[in-house]
């Protein structure tokens, strides 16, 4: 057969151990005598059982939602998609490429879909659920031959005890496999497992240990919860890993037990969040370094306490990003329980003064809110993603006189249809199956006295617009199976990506609720249209270590200044979040030290503008000899591009390299049907 696929099962590694994991999974499929050519005819569940499935999982929903589209960010354009599932494998949610999740709707591959083993044979999700490890599952590996053109990784979510909350997946086209996916799926399946053990235990005081210091704060250190009496009442999947210890073996220790520190000196030692690591060792010679991190109020009442303790430089030690410091609020697949105590706990935000950053665009920007602050006037914030939207209707909300109510934020985008309404307006007991039995309040009630913030409002769906409108025309808000309105007192501030001028010609967006919204609107310029990329680099290094801010070498500045960044000031804190901890404390940043994609693409451009490109040997990640100039894609063949990948043997980044081109453009090409 011309044309072979370069990526097909037999060119996925295959250790024994996954060798021996697949058969069995085929051998179980065997045994419940699922048939390979139609499944076991598992439809989606009808939109009750969703719900129901949601409110049963919201809070696992709330901490994945924003790993998801992190997540997603890395794998976008890539015909995949990145899925969650509860314990029971029912897709809960879904986001990808629209064409791909197209593909993958065919093969019930969405929110409501159950992917246990019982029903789809051998896949990612169900095998994930019964073997409780990372799973890859490739091509003619799956055992009912329409999945077969899937390419699955994913990765159980694990409470504080062990116990499976959920799957996390990344599933695409098989032709665009990448070994990478799987360890990007399993780091962000330890993200969502750390943001709930902070949550389970936010009063608790936190251990955070590595056997390098370097390590504390990354994904891959060991954090261990301990209550006022000492005992170990939680720790995540890396402190079992680094002490060898289970879950339960944990919980059986005390502090004192495990690491020979008593809470009264430990919290006396790191009263300051600047406090340098300190050196243990366990019973078993084990050596870590460890940071300390609690609730300063809480801890500094208890008698355990040094009572002569020096205040704090901050009230709160957090060890991890909340959902709003990724720059997107998390999709409320969850219907809300929490989110009014979330927005009154929040933080306070820096107002409109830290946004200055020498750039005359955003200079005026910030110019005309002022004039318009507090005068009741609705602001529509314009741009592409990644520019800040969120960032500006903070420090629009901190400078008003609204600042000490609620601020809340809703993604219009990231919300199932089939949930908006009930998440904004609330709902009564009873106003659907699956609903709580006290009801729940909506969003706009929860911003009553504060700031609305609706994120990506031009994909609200366009039958939820009418009500929207007769809310903020009205003022008052009528929930679900409610017989009686609820008078509501909110400045609404709005953001889209879309032209809404355009949707409302394509009759997708009312003109009415546009006119409405649209008091002020302010376009916030692209990265690559700003002079303060300096400024910017300088803020976020400062806020991302502040204690040993690296710095920034001569071919790395020669890089960022000629790069397009298209995903704008999101894209450029991700990658120096990436380089701090590739770089190390106070070192100076390299570009081995960046993603080698953005490496990759940022050389390409540097070429484009005709300046000669930073020497190879300064990156591992540029290891071939020469690059050569870079070829437009209409002149690679695709036989070219195939046969570059072949002499790589499937190193697609090599590839991409010999050629000049991009990683996305090597696979575009090859998963192009003329290919």
């Amino acid at each position: 057969m011309p044309g072979q696929p370069p990526l097909t099962a037999l060119s996925v590694a295959a250790s024994p151990a996954r060798a021996s994991l697949i058969a069995n999974s085929h051998l179980r499929c065997e045994a419940m005598g699922i048939d390979p050519v139609r499944g076991a005819e598992g439809a989606p569940h009808g939109r009750s059982e969703l719900s129901l499935a949601l409110q049963r999982n919201e809070r696992l929903c709330s901490h994945a939602a924003p790993v998801m589209e992190m997540l997603f960010e890395q794998i976008v354009d890539s015909q995949s998609m990145v899925l969650l599932t509860d314990a029971a494998g029912t897709v809960l949610h879904a986001i990808g490429d629209n064409a791909f999740l197209s593909r993958a709707a065919r093969v019930t591959l969405q929110p409501g879909a159950n992917w246990s083993e019982a029903v789809q044979g051998t896949n990612a999700i169900g095998t994930a659920l019964i073997e409780e490890v990372p799973t890859l599952i490739h091509a003619d590996e799956h055992y009912v031959r329409s999945n077969q053109f899937l390419t699955c990784s994913a990765a159980p979510i694990l409470d504080p005890r062990g116990n499976i909350l959920g799957v996390l997946d990344v599933s695409g086209d098989q032709r665009g496999y990448h070994q990478h996916t799987m360890a990007l799926v399993k780091m962000s399946a330890r993200m969502i497992e750390n943001h709930w053990l902070a949550d389970d235990h936010r009063q608790a005081l936190r251990l955070h240990f590595h056997p390098r210091p370097d390590f504390i704060g990354t994904l891959v250190e060991g954090i261990v919860a301990v209550s006022p009496e000492g005992r170990i009442v939680g720790a995540n999947r890396g402190a079992m890993e680094l002490t060898g210890l289970s879950g339960a073996a944990l919980r059986a220790h005390t502090l004192s037990t495990l690491m020979g520190l008593e809470i009264g000196a430990l919290v006396d030692r790191f009263r300051h969040p600047l406090g340098q690591p300190l050196a243990v060792t366990l019973p078993d010679g084990r050596r870590f370094h460890l940071q300390a991190r609690f609730n300063w109020p809480v801890w500094t009442a208890s008698p355990l306490a040094s009572a002569t303790a020096d205040p704090p430089l901050e009230p709160t030690l957090s060890p991890l990003p909340s959902a709003r410091a990724t720059g997107r609020e998390a999709p409320v697949a969850d219907l809300p329980s929490r989110p009014a105590q979330r927005a009154t706990t929040t933080p306070a935000s820096p107002g409109l003064q830290a946004l200055h950053s020498g750039d005359a665009q955003i200079a005026t920007v910030v110019d005309k809110i002022r004039r318009v602050l507090d005068r009741d006037i609705p602001i529509l914030l314009l741009g592409e993603t990644g520019t800040g939207k969120e960032v500006f209707a903070r420090a629009i909300h901190q400078d008003s006189r609204r600042a000490q109510q609620p601020f809340v934020a809703v993604n219009c985008a990231s919300i199932p249809e089939t949930l908006i309404e009930a998440e904004l307006f609330g709902y009564e007991e009873g106003a659907f199956t699956g609903a709580r039995r006290r009801g729940a309040v909506g969003k706009i009630v929860q911003a009553h006295g504060g700031t609305l913030f609706l994120d990506e409002i031009g994909d609200m769906p366009l039958s939820l617009q009418a009500h929207l409108l007769r809310v903020l025309q009205e003022r008052q808000v009528m929930p679900l199976g409610g017989s009686r309105a609820i008078p509501v007192d909110v400045n609404v501030v709005c953001a889209t990506h879309r032209n809404l001028r355009e949707m409302i010609q394509a009759q997708t967006f009312r003109e009415d609720l546009y006119y409405r919204l649209n008091g002020l609107a302010l376009k916030l310029p692209p990265l690559r249209e700003r002079s303060d990329l300096p400024t910017l680099v300088e803020r976020l290094l400062n806020q991302l270590a502040p204690e040993n801010t690296p710095r920034l070498s001569a071919p790395v500045r020669r890089l960022f200044q000629h790069y397009s960044w298209p995903g704008n000031v999101r894209q450029l804190h991700n990658v120096l979040r990436t380089a701090c901890v590739m770089a190390g404390p106070g070192q100076e940043v390299l570009p081995e030290h960046l993603p080698d994609d953005f490496v990759e693409e940022a050389r390409q451009a540097l070429q484009a503008a005709g300046h000669r490109l930073v020497p190879a040997e300064t990156s591992p990640s540029t290891a071939s000899t020469e690059q050569p100039a870079a070829l437009p894609l209409h002149t690679l063949t695709h036989q070219t591009i195939r046969q570059a990948v072949d002499q790589c043997e499937g190193n697609i980044s090599l590839a991409a390299r010999r050629l000049g081109v991009s990683r996305n453009t090597v696979y575009r090409a090859l998963r192009s049907p003329s290919g």
